[in-house]
């Protein structure tokens, strides 16, 4: 398959990363969360099964994304550097197997909440929180991914040189955003805007891939 072909293949794929990823969170997990607590979430569920269910399933499909895209990635830029691309595809593949794991916390609310009866709404509170900080994990792994391609694409002058800087800061924007979640939740709130770095980064490379990558090898 020829490089132009399989960056738009890539291109494409990260689109739907994107769409899926922001709309499980914001669209469909979001109105579950936002009661804060456990009475309230429990009832959100309740209320509105399909959310949760379509959080899955998007959720599932993005891995399904991630993982095609982490291949075509080392595809185009193994020739830049062969192990450094291989590290990059390794840890993308293990951000998707951690999100993926972390889905089951969600796949238990709906077998204990919505296919069960007479469940604590400590228990499903607990595990959407579960799910959130399994998400996370898998963000690290993301940012050492986002890292290692950074610096690929700066040396595979096929990306405008701005780029691999931005994903850089995603990947620092990814780290910080993550270990405060777990370490420190009182300061995760001040570090939410950043993650606006993080869309127009992935969202620019997505567009690149699709329209302006000056693809010589893959």
């Amino acid at each position: 398959m020829p490089a132009r072909t399989q960056a738009r293949i890539a291109g494409c794929l990260y689109v739907v990363i994107i769409l899926c990823g922001m709309s499980a969170e914001l669209i469909f997990r979001g109105p579950l969360l936002a009661p804060g607590t456990a009475e309230g979430v429990l009832a959100a569920i309740l209320a509105a099964p399909g959310l949760l269910r379509g959080a899955i399933l998007l959720d599932v499909a993005m891995i399904v994304a991630d993982v095609a895209l982490a291949i075509l990635l080392y595809r185009l830029l193994r020739f830049v550097s062969e192990p450094v691309a291989l590290a990059a595809m390794v840890f993308r593949l293990m951000q998707a197997a951690v999100i993926a794991a972390s889905l089951l916390a969600l796949v238990a609310v709906d077998a204990l909440a919505l296919r069960g009866a007479g469940v604590e709404a400590g228990l499903v509170r607990g595990l959407m929180e579960v799910h959130g900080i399994g998400y996370d994990l898998g963000l690290i792994l993301f940012a050492a991914n986002t890292g290692l391609t950074a610096w690929l694409l700066a040396r595979s002058g096929w990306v405008p040189r701005a780029l691999p800087w931005l994903l850089a800061a995603t990947a620092l924007v990814y780290v910080t955003g993550s270990v405060t979640r777990i370490a420190a939740p009182e300061w995760n709130a001040l570090v939410q805007p950043a993650y606006g770095v993080a869309l127009v980064a992935e969202s620019w490379f997505a567009l690149v891939l699709l329209f302006g990558a000056r693809v010589a090898r893959g």
